[in-house]
C-alpha cells in the first residue's frame, strides 16, 4: 500500500519538475527572441523621466530639457517597441509640462525650444529603429555583442592547428578583409589514424568579410565534423554535397585538403578549384607548385577530385594559401605567387618561425580581400 501511495507522489513530482524545466526553457527562448518581459527596465526608465523633469524645474542650472534623450536612448537598447512607445509618451508629457511651467520667456539652458523638441524627437525615432531591428533579429542588446564575440572565437578555435610531434613546425595566419573580425577563409584540422596523420582543409568561401562570415562559420562546423569521420578521398565529395543542399545564392567555395603522414612525410593533396600548394625543396632551394584537379564546391553534383601526391623531406616546406594573398586587380596570380615565394625565401634560415603572419604583411597588407596562409615545415 505504501508503494502504491508513493508512486503517484513521485509521478507528480516528476511532472512538476518537467513543467518547471519547460517554463525555464520557454522563458530563455522568449528572452532570446526579445519576447520576454521588460517591465523592470521600463519601470526604471519611467521613473527617470519625472526625475529629470523635476531636476529641470528645480535646478535649471544643472538639468536641461534635452536630458530626456538619455532614457530615450537607453530605451532603444533595452525595451521592446511596444514598451518604447509608452516611454516616448512619458517623455512627450514631460516636455509639455516643462514648457508650460517654465513659460516662453525663460532664459538659459532650462528653456524648452523647438530645437530641444527636434533633438528629443530625432533620438526617439532612431531609438525606435534600433528597437525594431533588435525585435526582428531576435537578439537582445545585452547579449548581441557577446554572441558576436562567441562566433568570432568559435571560428578562431576551429581554425587552430593541432600540435605536431617533434620534427615538425606548423603555423597559420588569417587576415579578414577590411580589418573586420569575420572572414570567408577558414581552416579545419585534425590528427587521425591514432595521431599519425594530419588532415588540414583550407577553404575560401565566396564573398569576403562579414558577407561571407556566417557561411564560413556554418561550413567550418560542418567540415570539422566530416574531417576524420570519412576516408580522405570521400571528404570533398561529401563537402560538395553539403554545400549543394544549402541552396545559397553564392553557394560556391574553393577548398584544398591535405593528408600528411607525420612518420614518413608523404602527403596527398585534393583540391576543389583551389590554388596550387607550394613546396620548397631543401635540396634545391626551389619552390614547386603542387596542383590537384577538381571543380569548385557547390557547383554541381557528382564532382570528382583527383589527388596529387608528394613527400616532405627533411627541411622541406609546404605552403597553402587563398587567392587574396596572391591575386589583385592589377596583378595576376603568377606574379603574386612569384612575389610570395620571393618573400618566403627570406625565412629559410630562420626556420619559418612567425613567417605566416609576416608574409601576409609583406605581400598583401592592404588588399581588400580575406587572406589565409598555412605553413608546414619538416625540420632538417
Amino acid at each position: 500500500m505504501a508503494g502504491a501511495r508513493t508512486e503517484p507522489l513521485v509521478a507528480r513530482m516528476r511532472k512538476g519538475v518537467h513543467r518547471a524545466r519547460t517554463a525555464l526553457r520557454r522563458s530563455a527562448v522568449d528572452y532570446f527572441r526579445g519576447d520576454a518581459s521588460d517591465w523592470l527596465a521600463l519601470t526604471g526608465l519611467l521613473i527617470t523621466v519625472p526625475a529629470i523633469t523635476c531636476g529641470t524645474l528645480m535646478l535649471p542650472v544643472w538639468f536641461s530639457p534635452s536630458a530626456l534623450v538619455l532614457p530615450i536612448v537607453a530605451g532603444g537598447l533595452l525595451l521592446r517597441p511596444a514598451s518604447l512607445l509608452g516611454l516616448y509618451a512619458a517623455a512627450a508629457t514631460a516636455l509639455i509640462v516643462e514648457s508650460v511651467v517654465l513659460g516662453p520667456y525663460t532664459q538659459g539652458p532650462a528653456r524648452v525650444t523647438p530645437g530641444t523638441v527636434l533633438v528629443v524627437a530625432a533620438c526617439g525615432f532612431f531609438g525606435l529603429v534600433i528597437a525594431q531591428f533588435r525585435s526582428r533579429v531576435g537578439v537582445p542588446w545585452r547579449r548581441g555583442g557577446t554572441m558576436l564575440f562567441d562566433l568570432r572565437e568559435r571560428i578562431r578555435v576551429q581554425s587552430k592547428l593541432p600540435a605536431l610531434p617533434p620534427g615538425w613546425h606548423r603555423e597559420m595566419a588569417l587576415r579578414p578583409a577590411g580589418g573586420q573580425s569575420f572572414s570567408g577563409d577558414f581552416v579545419v584540422a585534425a590528427r587521425t589514424h591514432g595521431g599519425r596523420t594530419l588532415e588540414v582543409v583550407l577553404t575560401d568561401v565566396s564573398g569576403k568579410g562579414m558577407d561571407a562570415g556566417s557561411r564560413a562559420l556554418l561550413l567550418s562546423g560542418a567540415f570539422g565534423g566530416l574531417l576524420g569521420s570519412l576516408p580522405p578521398q570521400d571528404f570533398l565529395p561529401a563537402a560538395n554535397g553539403y554545400l549543394l543542399r544549402q541552396d545559397w545564392d553564392e553557394g560556391f567555395a574553393t577548398s584544398v585538403h591535405l593528408v600528411l603522414d607525420l612518420e614518413t612525410g608523404d602527403y596527398e593533396l585534393l583540391s576543389a578549384g583551389h590554388l596550387p600548394a607550394l613546396q620548397l625543396c631543401a635540396g634545391t632551394g626551389r619552390w614547386a607548385e603542387k596542383a590537384a584537379e577538381g571543380p569548385l564546391l557547390g557547383v554541381y553534383d557528382g564532382a570528382e577530385f583527383e589527388p596529387v601526391r608528394g613527400s616532405l623531406r627533411r627541411g622541406d616546406v609546404l605552403m597553402l594559401f587563398t587567392d587574396g594573398l596572391v591575386e589583385t586587380a592589377d596583378r595576376d596570380i603568377s606574379e603574386g605567387i612569384d612575389r610570395l615565394t620571393g618573400e618566403a625565401d627570406r625565412y629559410v634560415h630562420s626556420g619559418f618561425e612567425g613567417a605566416a603572419w609576416h608574409l601576409i604583411e609583406k605581400v598583401a597588407k592592404d588588399v581588400n580581400d580575406d587572406r589565409a596562409l598555412l605553413l608546414i615545415r619538416r625540420s632538417p
